[in-house]
């Protein structure tokens, strides 16, 4: 079996960490940023900010990484970051409705202020005429 095309960098300081991932998160390398991120809660890190600039591409199963990672933060009394996600991640965050649990603005990237021009909005996603619920289940109507 070939290796995962995965490499998983991790910056400590206090009890936050910054762990960036660069290369393809699928079925084969989830269990490796699975494992890195309950790395960070067994030694004691209870803000993980994961830097997602260098994945090329991420599948559902980094999605369930990512959602099991934040579950178990969350519970330890912690919070997890997704930071600059690629965009087949992205469309499955929005896919999923997931995004809002664990996706934040890029890194360095801060919220303006009350008294500033927002950004332009990004277009909206077309608009569903089933819902995805129905689709994964088979019931198409």
């Amino acid at each position: 079996m070939p290796l995962p095309q995965l490499a998983i960098y991790r910056h400590d300081r206090q009890n936050r960490a910054l762990i960036t991932l660069a290369g393809e998160i699928d079925l084969e390398s989830a269990p490796l940023v699975r494992a890195a991120l309950a790395r960070c809660l067994s030694d004691g890190i209870r803000i993980i900010d994961v830097d997602l600039t260098p994945v090329t591409f991420c599948d559902c199963s980094g999605l369930n990484s990512f959602l099991y990672a934040a579950q178990r933060t969350t519970g330890a009394g912690g919070i997890l970051l997704l930071h600059n996600p690629p965009p087949t991640l992205g469309r499955i965050l929005d896919l999923t409705g997931s995004g809002l649990r664990v996706l934040r603005l890029p890194l360095g990237q801060v919220p303006p202020s009350l008294g500033d021009d927002p950004a332009p909005a990004a277009p909206a996603a077309p608009h569903r005429n089933v819902p995805l619920v129905a689709v994964l289940s088979g019931d198409v109507r």
